[in-house]
């Protein structure tokens, strides 16, 4: 790893197939039938058929056993030439880009030309296991080499074993949910309902103008009679949004439906590649990957907000940077719940949080809001964990090409108190 010079990452493109919401249009689709076609849609898109890249880096958050080898089955399914290497990754919702800077890092140092990052999840198709009861007895059943050995294990049946494990959406940690950890941050930095209601709205407002105006035409591509995200609420308004009930405090909580993402399937995936590697192929380049951070908090003992490793992953990616809170002209900041978004805001807004948290001089300071997701996020689109990134770093390369110059910021919380973040430059 010694005396290698950093190169630049270009990011050539991205593709996703439109999210669903849960048990609709991809409710018989497997995790590795929607990374394939997503994979598959660079393949044509870029012309890469039969071409060998250096690695496609993917993975799933919520898996079968049978996915053990996720990628790899994608790859040799969707086009690329069968000697190109492939691995998963998992990093809860922080998976897509995690796999992103994966391969921007073996770009960099000029170990690998190309590379795809990716991925993919369904809560249709989730695992749903046997009891431990059932499970036991199984086992036993399985050991058994006579009759009798067989009907003694088949005897220990008991019709409690017969209920299914489902899977659970908490922290194992904690026992509570995602959105019950959020309502805890939401009360603790005095986020309102209004305020969470008006960023769902305006998420669903944006992303409908961005597919009537055609931006997503050459990012999403049609799959299982989908051509466009059917979470979208195009006509959602702040007053319907006002009259949902709360889903996890159901008495004092600010939190709904409305303004909390959707359990989601879908897929995404972005090409990476150096400047020569592209130039070679006549493939223009969107924008460059050029920083990456990860932090994560102690959400168990010292009780830190589950959502909030953002707050503390982006001011030491800017501090790499040289950069501040303000030098960005976009900002792409995943949309779990509007609550987390608002409460990272406001926690680089904070004086006390930005000098005993993070250590700094002043607070971060605020953004400007007509900058914060402008073609909509994941409350309108959705949020399949693991396929996040790849459509937040496709949507953001564009608008940078789009622009022709500038910044942009990436910011992503992920379950366990993790947080992942990028910046992307043209």
């Amino acid at each position: 790893m010694t005396g290698q010079t950093v190169r630049r990452v270009a990011i050539i493109g991205g593709n996703r197939i439109p999210f669903a919401r849960s048990n609709t249009a991809y409710s018989k689709l497997s995790n590795q039938d929607m990374l394939t076609e997503s994979i598959r849609g660079l393949v044509v898109k870029y012309n890469l058929r039969g071409e060998q890249l250096g690695e496609v880096v993917a993975g799933a958050v919520i898996k079968h056993s049978r996915d053990f080898n996720l990628t790899r089955e994608a790859v040799l399914s969707a086009g690329l030439a069968p000697e190109t290497p492939c691995y998963d990754i998992q990093q809860a919702c922080g998976t897509g880009l995690a796999a992103a800077i994966q391969v921007a890092n073996k770009i960099a140092l000029g170990q690998i030309e190309a590379g795809i990052a990716g991925g993919s999840d369904t809560t249709s198709d989730a695992p749903i296991a046997v009891s431990e009861g059932m499970r036991s007895v199984l086992l036993e059943l399985n050991r058994a080499k006579t009759g009798k050995q067989r009907l003694s294990a088949l005897s220990r049946l008991r019709l409690k074993h017969f209920v299914p494990l489902t899977p659970a959406n908490k922290e194992p940690r904690t026992k509570m949910a995602m959105g019950d950890h959020c309502q805890v941050t939401a009360k603790e930095w005095n986020i309102s309902r209004e305020a969470q209601d008006e960023l769902a709205c305006a998420s669903h407002q944006k992303l409908a103008a961005a597919y009537e105006e055609g931006f997503f035409d050459t990012l999403v591509s049609p799959m299982a009679g989908l051509t466009k995200d059917n979470v979208l609420r195009a006509d959602t308004t702040v007053e319907k949004l006002a009259k949902l009930k709360p889903c996890f405090d159901k008495v004092n909580g600010t939190m709904t439906a409305g303004n909390s993402t959707n359990l989601t399937d879908g897929a995404s995936a972005v090409l990476l590649a150096s400047e020569e590697w592209a130039a070679e192929r006549n493939l223009p380049v969107q924008a460059y990957l050029t920083f990456g951070e990860t932090a994560a908090v102690d959400f168990v003992d010292k009780k830190e907000g589950l959502l909030m490793a953002p707050a503390y992953a982006v001011p030491k990616m800017l501090k790499r940077a040289g950069l501040t809170l303000q030098d960005f002209d976009f900002y792409e900041i995943h949309e779990a719940f509007a609550a987390q978004v608002l409460a990272t805001l406001a926690a680089w807004e904070d004086e006390k949080f930005c000098k005993e948290k993070l250590g700094l001089d002043a607070p971060l300071g605020s953004i400007d809001m007509t900058k914060l997701n402008v073609k909509g996020s994941s409350l309108a689109t959705g949020h399949p964990f693991a396929a996040t990134g790849g459509r937040v770093i496709a949507t953001l390369a564009q608008l940078l090409d789009q622009k022709g110059s500038g910044r942009g910021l990436i910011s992503i919380c992920a379950a366990g108190g993790q947080g992942i973040t990028a910046i992307l430059e043209k």
